[in-house]
């Protein structure tokens, strides 16, 4: 997906250069709390907009205090033991 251009678009288009970290973090909390983007999404998107203040505009946006984070799914055990099993068989 294009990060950069959902970005600009998000603030109506206007240029990165007039944006802060503030807008920044704005369009990553939205991500998280609207579009409910995976722990892996976010940090992609954090850091190809990070590269585009640092590396193409050098731009410093500073620190980002209120930023939320996606939360990363709990695996599910692959393995059950040996009680969980014996529950699960006096279910059926």
């Amino acid at each position: 997906m294009d990060w950069m251009r959902n970005y600009i678009l998000f603030h109506h288009k206007r240029h990165p250069r007039e944006l802060g970290a503030k807008d920044l973090e704005a369009y990553l909390n939205h991500l998280v709390a609207v579009r409910r983007v995976s722990a892996s999404t976010h940090s992609q998107v954090l850091n190809a907009i990070v590269f585009l203040y640092r590396d193409v505009l050098e731009l410093d946006l500073g620190w980002m205090e209120k930023l939320e984070r996606a939360k990363r799914n709990q695996p599910l055990p692959v393995v059950l033991t040996v009680e969980e099993v014996r529950k699960v068989r006096g279910c059926i």
